[in-house]
């Protein structure tokens, strides 16, 4: 026992002479400033949430015609974008096919405020006759491929412009002025009035020879260069916006799409597939279409307000 004693004694005053037992007691303060804890992206955006559901027609036939509109009225309610509780954007789409009926497509920047809709629906009186079909949670950003006004001025430059021709400064003072404006748009989009919408996930690929995250900046710049030009055709005819579901989801960007008529949904598609970032680095997910409407539209849409 005296022997156990001595032994643990030598080790006590060892662990005290050590150095290492000095840096750990005598940590240093870290260097880097205190970050800020919220659950609002610290980058101005917002998150955003894809939810897409079916209606249970057994469900509802079980109901009585009552419970049915009262149900409804509680329906429109909470799907209305002016209401005080609902997020900063919200929009209900009816769905083409049998992937959904009905689709929501919320930004704020709590995502509690986001979630709560989908709560209140699901908990509503009309909650057991919804089924919760497909869903794509992200936020919105600015991305690392939009050209900052120096990077613009140097294409143009290596586009055969140069610094004192008259058209020069004009080009670039315009592009500064819409930056302003486009990336409020990428952050806290408006929702543009078109009634055609479309929504798909994708990934980058990551396969041998063709990963993109082993191409180096310039040439990923470059691919996504050619592939904005592309739906640069498609101004005044389709409205595109990109979130980011990276940690957020299983794919990588969320695409949602508006047109003035369904048919430029699939002719920008189309276009842009022949693109190289597409053609060779893209790997798409399900696509979704449907059509912008009022919640109570929706429900008569799909027979459940009559």
């Amino acid at each position: 026992m005296g022997d156990l004693l001595r032994c643990g004694k030598k080790f006590e005053n060892s662990c005290a002479s050590s150095p290492y037992s000095a840096h750990k007691m005598n940590r240093p303060t870290p260097s880097h400033p205190p970050v800020e804890i919220s659950t609002q992206p610290a980058s101005g955006g917002w998150h955003c949430s894809h939810l897409y559901y079916k209606w249970d027609r057994g469900a509802l036939a079980r109901m009585s015609t009552e419970d049915i509109a009262a149900g409804c009225t509680d329906v429109i309610s909470n799907l209305d974008p002016t209401d005080s509780e609902s997020p900063i954007r919200l929009q209900t789409s009816i769905v083409s096919g049998h992937k959904a009926d009905f689709s929501l497509m919320m930004l704020d920047p709590d995502p509690l405020k986001v979630d709560r809709v989908h709560q209140r629906l699901m908990s509503g009186p009309l909650g057991t006759a919804i089924l919760p079909g497909y869903s794509f949670v992200s936020v919105t950003e600015i991305s690392e491929y939009v050209p900052s006004v120096d990077d613009f001025g140097k294409r143009l430059l290596a586009e055969g412009e140069t610094e004192d021709s008259p058209t020069f400064a004009a080009k670039v003072k315009g592009y500064e002025d819409r930056l302003v404006g486009m990336n409020r748009q990428r952050l806290t989009p408006v929702f543009p009035e078109y009634p055609s919408t479309c929504f798909y996930p994708m990934n980058k690929k990551r396969k041998v020879g063709e990963n993109w995250f082993l191409l180096s900046k310039e040439e990923r710049n470059k691919l996504m260069s050619e592939h904005a030009r592309s739906g640069m055709a498609f101004a005044g005819k389709v409205s595109q916006l990109i979130t980011v579901g990276l940690g957020f989801d299983d794919w990588e960007w969320g695409v949602t799409l508006w047109a003035a008529n369904p048919d430029f949904l699939k002719e920008i598609v189309y276009r842009m597939r022949f693109d190289e970032a597409s053609a060779r680095y893209a790997e798409f997910g399900p696509f979704l279409t449907g059509y912008v409407c009022a919640a109570e539209s929706m429900l008569e849409h799909c027979r459940i307000l009559s």
